[in-house]
């Protein structure tokens, strides 16, 4: 999940990574074709959508880029491919950008926000949410590298609260991306804890092309999300892949795109019951909310 325009993501990338992956092939789930999913009372862009675990409220947030303001919203589950529209998360929204929305079962929401990177070189929030309003907003503590040019820009929460998946990104002097790929955090105290083997865990995952957009099932064994492959052209778009693996323990498996979702496509969110996958996709000029279901 991404919060700054896409034109950003796709400047060509100049960092180098080792390539070489360790082959821990497990069964992957595969899709039947997209299904265009209705949210009633919006209208606008819907970006980064995130279904609760109990999959009665759709999270998302609008468009990540200017003109608008970029904030954090809310709807209801009527059937799998209809919500209606609540309004702006309250009490949590600011003049900066707020998105990228991620719940565990205690309700407690995690949301990037702008506002405070210039000077505490963090963008990972935690507050507590009911029925459409945010308490308690304050930084995530223990993830953020705290140097500069490096931003987290994503984040997922696993359902017991007690995992954070997210990504570093890290910008040069210029505005090209170098690098973006996938970490994991344990919970510690009051905030979180970066994973001593977050990068062997994360081995198949991360590549030369930027990983982001993470989403993890209830059981944290399938883990799906975004990549631009290198080299980019034209006619880069991002692409939603899944892995799996057979305990929390092991690496992520060797990543498959789902190849029935196809264009300009981003950012999953799993159904409670781990047969359906929601993401936004770009159709004629606007971003949209999509689903696939497992065959």
């Amino acid at each position: 999940m991404h919060f700054l325009p896409l034109s950003f993501l796709l400047l060509v990338l100049t960092a180098c990574k080792p390539d070489d992956k360790t082959v821990v092939n497990s069964p992957v789930p595969t899709f039947g074709a997209p299904v265009r999913v209705v949210v009633n009372g919006y209208s606008g862009n819907l970006m980064e959508p995130f279904l609760s675990r109990d999959g009665k409220i759709l999270l998302f947030n609008n468009l990540n880029a200017a003109p608008e303001n970029t904030n954090l919203h809310w709807a209801t589950r009527i059937n799998d491919s209809v919500f209606e529209y609540k309004g702006e998360i309250a009490g949590v929204n600011t003049p900066d950008l707020e998105g990228v929305p991620t719940m565990d079962n205690g309700n407690n929401l995690y949301f990037v926000s702008t506002r405070s990177y210039a000077n505490s070189l963090s963008t990972l929030y935690q507050s507590n949410f009911n029925a459409g309003t945010a308490t308690n907003v304050k930084l995530v503590d223990g993830v953020s590298r705290l140097t500069g040019g490096w931003v987290n820009f994503d984040v997922e929460v696993s359902a017991d609260g007690q995992t954070l998946y997210f990504v570093d990104r890290q910008f040069g002097s210029s505005p090209n991306s170098t690098s973006a790929d996938l970490v994991i955090a344990k919970k510690a105290g009051t905030g979180f804890q970066r994973l001593d083997n977050s990068a062997d865990l994360m081995q198949n995952i991360n590549t030369t092309g930027l990983e982001y957009a993470a989403c993890i099932s209830v059981n944290q064994l399938e883990f799906y999300f975004t990549r631009i492959r290198l080299p980019i052209t034209a006619n880069t778009i991002p692409e939603i892949f899944v892995a799996t693996r057979k305990s929390i323990n092991d690496p992520f498996g060797v990543p498959v795109k789902i190849t029935s979702i196809t264009g300009f496509a981003e950012a999953a969110t799993i159904s409670p019951d781990q047969q359906r996958i929601y993401y936004h996709k770009k159709e004629n000029g606007i971003f949209v909310l999509y689903m696939v279901k497992k065959m």
